[in-house]
């Protein structure tokens, strides 16, 4: 077995804004496991607000390649849980090196990863498309540019009402909000009513991920369901967000790879809670890996790929009638690059 990745600068196609950040290109780990004739690819992300760049994810794969290439793991659950306390601080680089033991062994045993996993890709809820914080006129424009059925709109601005109110002119389609922790339990309470009037569906993290006191009187009294974002970030706060939150957007890349995203879904499931799987805009990689585990959930956002003006690699085919999916087994996304 051998370990080697690369580093890949994505190019946005709009400069993309949420409440913390911007950013006109996204770098990218990629991972690839190479054992004779098959090989897996994983990939993650850099993002300044977790403190993950590529130096810190690099380190921590070296850190591991002795195990790695050992090969004497024989699933990608065997391997995450070798590399728990390695990768204890960084579940960003954990998340590269599961997805490609998640591509490998799947080539490995002849299947897809949704055929290894049993499940029906025709129960694959459609992605929603994402719109950055912008002026309103080159909002619209980008909504105008993508026509699409769900847009997920980025929030937390001085005037977040009159934001949706003016979009809502320009589209029939189903609006998520989702303010990234911008807003105060008022905010999202009195928000909540006229936003489900204006077409919204739910609203994603409307508050700090640690102000459970505020996130419990929105759950008791907002007019739109609310979906845990930054306060599920590991499988511990699956639970934590029980009674807080109607379900939970489960990032592979912040939880540490399919693995135990896997376990986050299936354990909001039995809570009763709604699931979500979200991106962090990867190239088709990672939105590929995304695709193969989204008949388990309720809301899917894997539009990473959809953003970029340059994608390094080729893999799932997204519209909003029909997800198609590579020829290969295993993950089967692959560089072009």
């Amino acid at each position: 077995m051998n370990l080697s990745y690369l580093v890949e600068d994505l190019p946005l196609k709009h400069t993309f804004t949420i409440a913390h950040q911007s950013r006109d290109v996204q770098d990218t780990l990629i991972v690839k496991l190479q054992d004779g004739a098959f090989f897996g690819l994983g990939e993650s992300t850099t993002n300044p607000f977790y403190g993950m760049t590529i130096t810190n994810m690099s380190e921590c794969l070296e850190n591991f390649r002795t195990i790695v290439e050992k090969g004497e793991w024989k699933t990608p659950g065997e391997l995450w849980d070798l590399g728990r306390e390695v990768f204890k601080e960084n579940p960003f680089a954990q998340c590269a090196l599961d997805m490609a033991a998640w591509d490998i062994y799947s080539k490995k045993q002849g299947k897809k990863l949704y055929e290894l996993l049993g499940l029906n890709t025709s129960n694959i809820p459609v992605t929603n498309f994402t719109i950055g914080i912008d002026t309103i006129e080159k909002m619209v424009a980008k909504m105008k540019e993508v026509h699409w059925p769900i847009y997920k709109i980025k929030l937390g601005t001085a005037d977040d009402l009159a934001v949706i109110r003016e979009l809502r002119k320009h589209t029939d389609a189903v609006f998520r909000i989702d303010a990234n922790c911008a807003w105060s339990a008022e905010q999202a309470i009195a928000y909540s009513g006229e936003l489900a009037k204006l077409g919204v569906e739910f609203m994603e993290q409307p508050l700090g991920k640690d102000d459970l006191e505020g996130m419990k009187e929105v759950f008791e009294h907002s007019k739109l369901p609310v979906i845990a974002d930054e306060s599920c970030i590991v499988e511990s706060d699956v639970k934590k967000c029980h009674g807080l939150f109607h379900g939970i957007n489960v990032k592979l890349v912040k939880a540490g790879g399919i693995t135990p995203g896997l376990r986050m879904i299936h354990e909001a499931k039995k809570l009763g809670m709604k699931t979500m799987v979200g991106c962090m805009t990867e190239s088709s990689i990672g939105i590929t890996a995304i695709a193969h585990i989204a008949p388990l959930l309720d809301y899917v956002d894997m539009d990473g790929a959809m953003l970029l003006s340059k994608d390094p690699a080729r893999g799932v085919n997204i519209t909003p009638a029909k997800v198609t999916f590579p020829e290969g087994n295993g993950i089967g996304a692959e560089l072009v690059v």
